[in-house]
Formats: C-alpha cells, sequence, structure tokens
C-alpha cells in the first residue's frame, strides 16, 4: 500500500510517499516559503529531480502543486490519488488528550483544535495539512500521528510541576515532552542495534530544537522538554532552563509584558542571545578561530547535555548507550566530543577515528572498552509516522 507523510508546518510542507510494508520512498519533497511570493518546491523520485519556484500563497495551493508532481507524465509515481491509501499527519501537541495514533475524524479535527494554546507555533498548521488533505484525498484514511505520544509513558512523579494540582487537573499544566516521534524511532532502532529490549538509553536529539529522553523498556520515563518547547537544552534561538526568577526581573525591571519575554526566551536566546548567530556550523567555526564567544557558547551547550545525561542515569539506575542524532548530532563532531569528554565515571568512551566518520547509517563510535555504547543513528520520523499508519492498518 502508498502512505504519503505530511508535515505541516508555518510556512512549509514537508512530505515523503512510502511504500508499505517494504518502506519504500517513491516520492520525497518539501514546499516552503509558504504565503510568499518566492515560494519553492522540491520533488525528489528515484528516477527524477525538479525544483520550482512560484507563488505559494497558502498550503492547500502547496499541497495541490504536490499532487500535480505526483502524478505528472515526467515526474509522477502515481496514476490518480485514489492510489493513495493513507495520508499520516505529524502533529505536535495531543495533550492529554491522545495517548496514541488515532484515525482522524471531525472529532479528532475538533480536539486538536482545542489544543491550539497549548502548541500555537505548531497545531494550527498541522491541523491546516489535515483540512486540506482531507479535500485533495477523499477516499484515503487520514492518520494522526503525535509527537506527545511516546511521552505519555513518563510517570506521574516525573511529569507532575511542584505547583497547587488544581492547574494539572483542571487547566493540563504539566510537562508532556516533543520530539516524540523521533525519540520513538531513534530508540528502537538502538534496541534493534542493541539487541536488548530492555536497553537503558540516553537519546539526544539535537537541531534548532534540542531534547533527551530516558528511554527504559522501550518506553520514554523522562524527557528534557516540558509544557513547552523551551526548557531543558540551549537551542539554536531557545534558552532553555532558566532561573523564573529572571522572568519577574525582567518584567519588573525592564517593564517587559509576558509576550515580550516570551519572544526573548523562544526567538532570541539559545546561541543566537550568546553568539549573535544560530547556525551550529558558523558558531563551530568561529570558536576554531579562537572566537572567545563561539567557546563559550559551545562549552554551556555541552555542559548542559552532559548534566541531563548525569541526571537521566540516576533516573535510569544505569546506562547501556547514549545516542545521538538530528541534525547537530548526527553531523557535528565537535559538539559529540565534547558531550563525551570527561565522562568515563559514566563509563563514556569515545573512539576519536570513529567519531570523524560520517554516515547515514547507524554508527558505533565508543571504544571497545567503553562501558557505555555511544551510538549515532540518524531519526527519520516520516518513517515513523509511516509505520505508524501501517501498523494501524493492521488493526
Amino acid at each position: 500500500m502508498k502512505v504519503l507523510v505530511i508535515n505541516s508546518g508555518s510556512s512549509s510542507i514537508k512530505f515523503q510517499l512510502f511504500k508499505m510494508p517494504e518502506q519504500e520512498v517513491i516520492a520525497s519533497g518539501l514546499v516552503e516559503k509558504i504565503g510568499l511570493k518566492n515560494g519553492e518546491i522540491h520533488y525528489n523520485t528515484q528516477k527524477k529531480s525538479v525544483n520550482i519556484e512560484m507563488e505559494i500563497p497558502d498550503h492547500a495551493v502547496g499541497l495541490r502543486e504536490v499532487v500535480n508532481l505526483l502524478m505528472s507524465s515526467a515526474s509522477g509515481v502515481i496514476s490518480n490519488v485514489d492510489e493513495i491509501e493513507m495520508i499520516g499527519h505529524r502533529v505536535v501537541h495531543g495533550g492529554k488528550e491522545f495517548l496514541n495514533t488515532v484515525e482522524i475524524n471531525q472529532d479528532v479535527i475538533d480536539r486538536i483544535k482545542s489544543l491550539f494554546n497549548l502548541a500555537p507555533l505548531h497545531n494550527p498548521p498541522n491541523h491546516v495539512g489535515i483540512v486540506v488533505a482531507q479535500d485533495i484525498f477523499p477516499n484515503a484514511r487520514q492518520i494522526a500521528v503525535f509527537d506527545t505520544s511516546f511521552h505519555q509513558t513518563i510517570p506521574e512523579k516525573a511529569h507532575t510541576f511542584a505547583i497547587p494540582l488544581k492547574f494539572r487537573d483542571e487547566h493540563d499544566i504539566r510537562l508532556y515532552g516533543f520530539h516524540g516521534i523521533s525519540h520513538h524511532y531513534v530508540s528502537q532502532k538502538a534496541i534493534e542495534y542493541l539487541h536488548n529490549p530492555k536497553a537503558k538509553l540516553i537519546v539526544i536529539h539535537l537541531g534548532n530544537g534540542c531534547s533527551m529522553t530516558a528511554v527504559k523498556d522501550g518506553k520514554s520515563i523522562d524527557h528534557s522538554l516540558g509544557f513547552g518547547p523551551n526548557q531543558g537544552l540551549i537551542m539554536g534561538t531557545r534558552s532553555g532552563d532558566i532561573d523564573q526568577g529572571v522572568i519577574f526581573y525582567l518584567m519588573e525591571k525592564f517593564n517587559m509584558g509576558a509576550q515580550e519575554v516570551s519572544d526573548l526566551l523562544t526567538k532570541k536566546s539559545g546561541m543566537l542571545g550568546l553568539t549573535g548567530d544560530s547556525d551550529l556550523r558558523g558558531i563551530e567555526e568561529r570558536a576554531n578561530n579562537g572566537d572567545e564567544i563561539a567557546q563559550l557558547a559551545l562549552e554551556m551547550n555541552t555542559y548542559r547535555i552532559k548534566k541531563y545525561i548525569g541526571t537521566y542515569a540516576a533516573v535510569l539506575n544505569g546506562l547501556d548507550a547514549i545516542v545521538f542524532t538530528a541534525g547537530i548530532g548526527e553531523n557535528s563532531e565537535l559538539i559529540r566530543a565534547k558531550v563525551c569528554e570527561d565522562m568515563n565515571y559514566f563509563g563514556i568512551e569515545l573512539d576519536a577515528n570513529k567519531n570523524s566518520i560520517r554516515s547515514k547509517e547507524i554508527r558505533e563510535i565508543s571504544t571497545e572498552y567503553s562501558r557505555t555504547k555511544v551510538l549515532v543513528i540518524p531519526t527519520n520520523e516520516e518513517l515513523q509516522i509511516a509505520k505508524e499508519c501501517f501498523a494501524f492498518q493492521q488493526k
């Protein structure tokens, strides 16, 4: 069967068409700069690559152009839309409403819409992608896969904040966790690689957004992101953990409103706030050339990751492997080296030669004497969504 996976962002649509259960990618691509006159569509198959510049006023136009490419005589891979039997949608926030993957109906759509306030930057475009896809693919089963679902196994003692319980029980304020589709995929790959379904893992997802998950028996038991996507690690533009007192001080001392503080901590902080640059490649280059600010930012970044490794090793009561994934985790030799430096107490010993090798395959970069394995596993959220859709179809 053919499964189309759609990841709809505020101004973009990532897509992949899979043949399942073979997990074969038939076509993939990206629609970006939606809402602008200089929109772009990048479309790839095994035989053809197409790049188009055009005005893309909204998601409906973008997705219809994708369908035209999928059915094109020059670059197409299907003859009509009904060949696609299932559409898998990434939805960032499922709140406490959605514990698992679900088939989309009007009730599900309404409930996703009711969660807009929990993920105002992500759930609205996810919702738009669903509505547009329903119109374009009227006979396909539409499936929602939630980033928060993998973290529903986090125990109450870990997901509850130490504020009056009425805020959790009546207003849904608690730790939810994010990047769950990625963490689920990568942790399962690690378990398969280690041949150990009970492996104690720390999965380190490092991209522009960053998060870490403690995984035991294949389940998430703690996670660095919380109620929103700003907690935990230092990210491209987000501060990560910060003393709440700083927020009150900013509001009182500088007369900043809540939205101004939110913008500061989510859009103007992190590596951008420290260095003026959110692209780690540029920061690493500056650090290598002796830039002390860039060097400090990298030290702060990796120090925060090491603190979480220590925390999660305690929560897991042991550690079989740490796993790096996502754009920075998979590609930054320097970040991996700094994280693993002086971690011999945890049995972590990095092999510098293995760490320097780039590959799109799963690789082990620890020494043969390392008690804790260090793995690099490329993430594939779209494939995980396709797998969950196919599993849902089997029910």
